[in-house]
């Protein structure tokens, strides 16, 4: 009987591991156009350029108007900074996440991101526009690996989804003063 509680329980365990070690792995890897994320700039910057579309989606159930930045094609290596937009057309706050991909898959691997707004929440009030950077640059190496090589454009595609915006871990609350004035 302790061992099928174990085994139930391990089982259990691993179901909530299992998310964030599968994003762990596409972020190391890059699989499924997982992008890396990179706290520096490139340091080389070839004379070749890479096309870069860009594709903005909201879930319907989130009235925003999000548009994509205008299609780019810096040089391989450059760092360079986009802009996406999104405006809330409903009556009240709503609050959405973004979630992101790179086709061709392959590609993930060596688009590099320095900033972005992706699985970040956003609140945006009634009829308020935001506009939210997107730092990258696409990694020298994809011009040798086997796999990369031949790519011609890369696509970096957003969703935004609806999302309750998250409650504070713990409020703080003040200390009341005693009747006498001593602390």
């Amino acid at each position: 009987m302790a061992v099928c509680f174990v085994f139930v329980g391990g089982m259990v365990g691993m179901s909530y591991a299992a998310v964030p070690l599968y994003q762990l792995f596409c972020q190391v890897t890059g699989y499924n156009g997982t992008t890396q994320r990179t706290e520096q700039y490139s340091e080389t910057i070839l004379d070749r350029t890479m096309p870069v579309t860009f594709d903005a989606n909201t879930s319907s159930a989130l009235n925003w108007d999000f548009k994509a930045a205008r299609n780019i094609e810096p040089k391989i290596g450059e760092t360079v900074q986009v802009n996406f937009t999104a405006t809330n057309r409903s009556s009240e706050p709503t609050t959405g996440t973004a979630v992101f991909n790179v086709t061709p898959m392959e590609a993930g691997a060596y688009f590099n991101k320095v900033e972005c707004f992706c699985f970040t929440e956003t609140t945006l009030q009634p009829g308020e526009t935001l506009e939210m950077p997107v730092v990258f640059f696409v990694d020298p190496e994809i011009t040798t690996a086997e796999e990369t090589k031949n790519i011609k454009t890369i696509t970096l595609s957003y969703s935004f989804y609806p999302t309750q915006p998250s409650k504070p871990v713990a409020a703080v609350q003040e200390k009341s003063k005693p009747a006498n004035g001593q602390l």
